[in-house]
């Protein structure tokens, strides 16, 4: 018995361990242009270039911000007024994000994180794919 409840507390802890929502806040901050759209596993749109950009600010209270921006050829920003105001919470070992604009709040899952790509999912099942903006160089 003694052995089994071992490996039950050792199987939890795997299965637990493998997605830790609490390391992808400090990858969110930062310039993120969208790669791929997919639903149910299958793409639903691939970018190779796009022509906005999101940026993503984190405070350190896990307040923040989401802007759309658009790159210039001069490695410059021209920057939308529309800016979605969030907070990030932790539940049921998920990292939410909440919106809340022109007063109705609604929730994204941020699957993942990491300094080279960030997976977002929408209510509606879209996970959005980014990646760190690059700007463009002419050679």
């Amino acid at each position: 018995m003694r052995k089994l409840v071992l490996i039950i507390t050792v199987a939890f802890s795997v299965f637990s361990c493998n997605k830790n929502p609490e390391s992808y806040i400090q990858h969110i901050e930062g310039y993120w242009e969208i790669a791929d759209v997919s639903k149910n596993n299958k793409s639903v749109k691939s970018y190779t270039i796009s022509t906005s950009v999101d940026y993503f600010k984190v405070n350190d209270d896990l307040t923040g911000f989401r802007k759309k921006v658009a790159p210039s050829l001069d490695g410059k920003f021209t920057v939308t007024q529309h800016e979605s105001p969030f907070v990030l919470k932790i539940k049921n070992n998920e990292l939410l994000i909440y919106y809340t604009v022109n007063s109705i709040t609604f929730k994204e899952t941020i699957d993942s994180a990491s300094e080279n790509e960030l997976v977002i999912t929408n209510a509606d099942g879209f996970e959005y794919t980014y990646k760190p903006f690059e700007k463009l160089t002419l050679d």
